[in-house]
């Protein structure tokens, strides 16, 4: 049922699905303020401190995004963004609170629709381009998207998902960057300029959906002050960004990692937005020098991908690399500094908090340490009786100026206790304030009494030269209990028993002989989500 709210002293129809499907605030997180630069006002649109106080600033001729296809300003994005929220007002009929689903690799255009829909007061619900029907189906259904603006080339998915989609009421397309898409003509025709709703700090902004690494996806509520937080805290503090800067990623825009990295970052900085529609780690390398790019942000694997085609490419102008969305293995951490003389800022964040609460940089990191938790959070560890412990090792609670609010999900009570969000990873905190990964709470094998940790196995197959990826899982076994199994993927040909014997030797070597995998099989590729982390579950679903 629709509501009438005023907004910035003007009268609005608005939808209240999402606040009143937001969990009990009793079982909400301890959401703290506590540095200056966190004091957001009440009314608050994150698009408008995002791009158009940068206008409004004098700073409306610099570049705000760049790629193949061209360059636009940031008075260019304003003026699309503008256009894209008087056709969602007038054409679609949108009112504050409605869900516009975005969909389509990262392009220009597609941050555009992403400052339209907040300009407008909608409710962004980015997606992965490459999901299909049967998972956009469930996001569609849970998230009651009222509105789509969907890459054209990415229709064949789309439509089925649309049709069987009951909420569904108007949808426009967009041709990448080529300017020649049905959504850019409509705009085309429209005046120019556009009043954002000036929402309130608390109402929602974003429904980001998880990855999935754990089983179904859950669709994670961030308001206005959620999208402005990552940046005023770790981006600020930790990377010390400055003006013009160019920031480019393999991470969609619909992974919040992405979002962080080549929309929030740059425009809450001034910078650029170096955007790829593939970012895989050739294409991903190539760009680095083609755009000259300064921080680079992509997961362990892709950095693990490049090394071996650095020769002749020009990375001069890189400052800063930043490595999250999976556990960093030492040995691609050495591996890549050895390289190219940077040292990997390492990086835990996660879908429920925005983005990255741990994390170091500079003189700060210590090798094998994810790092000192980031101005304005809070961290510690948990004991078996949910206590925060000064040191030690258990698992990892956080809490600052995100958290975790589920939309409509009983999950909520598992990932936020006593005020806490508790990410499902095990770590150990040092008497110096260090974070040291131990594994994900689930991947600790038990066998004949011994804890094993599977990321500790991982690491030492990955320093072999035969091993291009690896997820080690337990295996039921009936004289130990689990046992430690390893799918491999090779980095050249295929495997066979004697490459299995001796990647056995090498973890033995590397690592206590015991945690060495006593079942090794050989794979084509793992099983990962749309942003490229290792679904273990399916791999631990598989062995039961």
């Amino acid at each position: 049922m629709a509501h009438i709210r005023s907004l910035g002293g003007v009268e609005h129809l608005t939808d209240p699905f999402v606040r009143e499907r937001l969990p009990d605030p009793a079982s909400w997180p301890r959401l703290q303020f506590d540095l200056p630069e966190l004091q957001y006002p009440d009314r608050l649109n994150a698009a408008v401190d995002l791009l158009d106080k940068a206008c409004e600033a004098g700073e409306g001729d610099r570049i705000a995004v760049l790629n193949d296809a061209g360059s636009w300003t940031y008075s260019e994005m304003r003026d699309l963004s503008d256009r894209i929220a008087r056709l969602l007002v007038e054409d679609g009929r949108l009112v504050p609170g409605n869900r516009v689903l975005l969909r389509g690799p990262n392009t220009c255009m597609l941050i555009a629709c992403w400052f339209g829909v907040l300009k407008a007061g909608g409710v962004a619900v980015t997606t992965m381009p490459m999901l299909r029907s049967a998972e956009l189906g469930p996001i569609l259904a849970k998230g009651r998207v009222t509105h789509a603006l969907v890459d054209a080339r990415t229709l064949q998915d789309w439509r089925h998902a649309a049709d069987a989609a009951e909420d569904l009421r108007w949808t426009a397309t967009f041709d990448g960057d080529a300017g020649t898409g049905a959504l850019e003509t409509l705009i085309a025709s429209l005046e120019a300029g556009f009043s954002p709703v000036m929402t309130r700090g608390d109402d929602p902004a974003l429904i980001a959906f998880t990855s999935g690494t754990t089983g179904q996806p859950k669709g994670c509520v961030h308001d206005h002050r959620s999208l402005l937080a990552p940046a005023d805290s770790f981006a600020r503090h930790v990377l010390q960004p400055e003006p013009g800067m160019r920031w480019c990623g393999s991470p969609p825009i619909a992974f919040t990692f992405g979002l962080g990295a080549l929309v929030l970052f740059p425009f809450r900085f001034l910078g650029t937005s170096v955007t790829l529609e593939k970012g895989s780690p050739p294409d991903l390398l190539a760009a680095i020098g083609r755009h000259r790019v300064n921080l680079l942000f992509t997961a362990p694997t892709a950095y693990k991908a490049m090394l071996p085609h650095l020769a002749g490419q020009d990375v001069s102008t890189l400052t800063t690399c930043v490595s999250a969305g999976e556990h960093l293995p030492p040995a691609i951490y050495d591996a890549w500094e050895k390289a190219t003389g940077h040292r990997l800022v390492n990086g835990i964040g996660a879908t429920e908090m925005m983005h990255i609460f741990i994390s170091a940089a500079g003189d700060d990191i210590v090798p094998g340490a994810t790092g000192k938790v980031v101005p304005g959070y809070e961290a510690c560890v948990l004991d078996g009786n949910d206590n925060p412990m000064k040191e030690g090792e258990g698992r990892l609670a956080v809490r600052g100026p995100t958290g975790c609010r589920y939309l409509d999900d009983p999950r909520q009570a598992s990932y936020v206790i006593g005020g806490w969000n508790v990410t499902g990873d095990t770590y150990r905190l040092d008497r110096e304030g260090y974070f040291h990964y131990v594994s994900r709470s689930d991947d600790i094998i038990v066998s004949s009494g011994y804890n094993i940790a599977a990321p500790e196995v991982e690491n030492a197959l990955l320093t072999h030269d035969a091993v291009a990826e690896c997820a080690v899982v337990a295996a039921p076994d009936p004289d130990r209990g689990m046992i430690v199994k390893a799918y491999v993927v090779c980095a050249a040909g295929e495997g066979d028993g004697a490459l299995a014997k001796a990647l056995q030797d090498h973890v033995k070597a590397t690592i206590a002989p015991y945690k060495y995998p006593r079942a090794v099989e050989f794979v084509g590729e793992l099983p990962k989500t749309a942003t490229g982390k290792v679904q273990r579950y399916r791999l631990r679903e598989k062995e039961a």
